[in-house]
Order: C-alpha cells, then structure tokens, then sequence
C-alpha cells in the first residue's frame, strides 16, 4: 500500500529523529531541496536511514553531492540499504558509494527485519 499524506498533504518520516538519529536538510536558495536522517552507532558507525531528494532538484547531482559531504564530513563506516524493487535507489547508490570510495565498498542482499528484502551497501574511510 502506497503512504499517503495527512490531511495537511504531509507525509511522516520513516525514521524519527532524535537519539542517535540525526536529520540533516538541503537547503537551494533557501528552498528545501532533499533532506537525509543518519543513524550514528558506536565507534562511528552511520547508517543512512532516509534520504530525498525533491524531484525538481534531481538530475543536477544536488543528492550526490550532499551525501558526498556528510561521508566526508562524518567519517567512520556507513551502511546504505535500499527495499526490493528500489532499482533507481540501487542504482544511485552504487554510482554515489562506487565514485565516492574508488569502488571500494562491499554489497549484499539480506532479509532487513524492518524493510524486508534490502540490497545494502558498506564501506569504511
């Protein structure tokens, strides 16, 4: 079943921030332009738990950019999963991640307790 929006065209976040996640906005001209939540687990360990981009600011590599500086930014390790069937999400991530780390990140495909089937990709600075 597809999420809809509240009554005031709202959609809820899959992850709620707070603890040890943390949300970070993109900002365009002042515009909200995407916006991402990380997990951060000991030993610098993060996990993107949500990431978006609005559409209008997608194509120019704005997304790219954006979680290129909160890898560097952050450091540590990093673990990024995308549901079955995300194939655009698959692919953006593995270009991203693939760029970023000189293809130097390992992938696999597992049953996520909370998402289901998820392929996921890993790496470490």
């Amino acid at each position: 079943m597809a999420k809809q929006p509240n009554q005031d065209g709202l959609f809820t976040l899959d992850t709620e921030l707070g603890g040890d996640v943390t949300g970070y906005l993109l900002l365009v001209d002042d515009v909200p332009a995407g916006f991402t939540a990380i997990t951060e687990q000991p030993k610098a360990c993060f996990e993107v738990c949500d990431f978006y981009i609005v559409p209008y600011f997608r194509k120019n590599k704005l997304g790219r950019d954006f979680i290129t500086v909160l890898f560097a930014d952050l450091g540590g390790s990093w673990q990024i999963k995308q549901v079955a069937g995300a194939e655009h999400a698959v692919k953006f991530w593995r270009e991203v991640i693939g760029d970023y780390t000189q293809q130097q990140y390992a992938e696999d495909t597992y049953q996520d307790p909370k998402w289901g089937r998820v392929t996921r990709q890993q790496f470490r600075h």
